[in-house]
């Protein structure tokens, strides 16, 4: 398996984004906090909100270049990692990633200047419209990047011409079927990293009595945020997993481990996928059989502990072809660490 050259390419990239996307998780909802921090400080006066976006504005700037260095790595592995799937559907994702770039690259890049090194220089009226504009333009960046991922997963909008994709309905192809569920999830997903990471700093402040008023805000403010969105994130992720047993079956059965689907099916917890065999071995499903908790993957799929998941379009491992089965063991691992931008590749799009 280690000599497959597809295999290996799915491992560099998957190493290239997994390191990626840990910036853009975190600065995306950074700039909004600091966007607030100084929308509070014009209005109320307050030096503490002033010290705390002066303060994480400078970590922003880090994570901020972090995150445009490894961006371009993964960019430039779409065309050489996966040169002939960039070929077919370059006509669709060629100019939505162009999008990402003048609408919201260059517009970041355009004010990030303003507000890093604008302080106490330019007026704050100014300084705040430039804040708010870099939050816009993250905002935008995620946009686009999750309408392009999304695409990859529930293609709409276009047809097929001697195996090449091409528009035909852009709109479709914006807003195709998981991309709301997708982007919502990433954004709530930002605010929620930089609410916990906030609050945690706090905590430590807190704890080693250093800027008491300061730690206490950022306690306040981190905690509040995450209270409110922790559980519109598990209600949005549940939306997102719904979405995608409708349109993605095979990849919910591959994250699970379901090779067989005549009934009931039971919630695994762990299991290293037998691909041969067409079964898992060292399974480990919450907690027992038959019982209630052994169909806790049919009550969270489809809110029954009777259901069939293949009544939702949910089709077992050993019933789907080769040809249509998504790689079982990245699937099933990956869907428990962490996620994937390309798991698996819609039937047409394969070589």
């Amino acid at each position: 398996m280690i000599d497959d050259a597809v295999f290996l390419a799915r491992i560099q990239f998957a190493f290239t984004m997994a390191f990626h996307i840990i910036f853009p998780s975190f600065t995306i909802g950074l700039v909004a906090w600091i966007a607030t921090l100084e929308a509070i400080w014009l209005s109320t006066g307050r030096e503490r909100y002033y010290l705390l976006a002066r303060f994480w504005t400078k970590i922003f700037a880090i994570s901020f270049a972090m995150g445009v260095v490894s961006g371009l790595v993964m960019s430039y592995q779409l065309g050489t990692n996966w040169s002939r799937y960039s070929r077919i559907i370059g006509n669709i994702i060629g100019p939505m990633i162009g999008y990402e770039v003048v609408w919201a690259f260059f517009l970041e890049a355009t004010f990030l200047g303003i507000m890093l090194f604008g302080w106490n220089r330019v007026p704050r009226a100014l300084h705040f419209a430039a804040t708010v504009t870099v939050t816009l333009g993250t905002t935008m960046s995620a946009f686009w990047i999750l309408s392009a991922n999304s695409w990859m997963q529930t293609p709409t909008g276009f047809e097929m011409r001697d195996g090449v994709a091409y528009p035909l309905d852009w709109i479709a192809i914006i807003f195709n079927p998981s991309f709301p569920y997708r982007f919502s999830h990433m954004m709530v997903a930002s605010y929620l990293t930089v609410a916990f990471v906030v609050a945690g700093v706090g905590a430590r402040y807190q704890l080693e009595g250093r800027h008491p008023e300061l730690a206490r805000t950022m306690l306040r403010m981190g905690l509040g945020l995450a209270i409110v969105l922790a559980p519109a994130q598990a209600l949005i992720g549940d939306m997102h997993g719904l979405n995608t047993l409708h349109h993605q079956p095979a990849k919910i059965a591959g994250m699970e481990a379901h090779w067989e689907n005549d009934g009931p099916v039971p919630l695994v917890v762990l299991a290293l996928p037998n691909e041969k065999a067409e079964r898992n071995d060292c399974l480990s499903s919450w907690p027992a059989p038959e019982a209630f908790c052994g169909r806790s993957a049919s009550l969270i799929a489809l809110g029954s502990i009777c259901s069939r998941c293949a009544g939702a379009g949910h089709s077992a491992l050993s019933r789907s072809s080769q040809a249509g089965r998504p790689p079982r063991s990245a699937a099933n691992h990956g869907s428990r660490t962490a996620s994937c931008v390309l798991p698996m590749r819609p039937p047409l799009f394969r070589r």
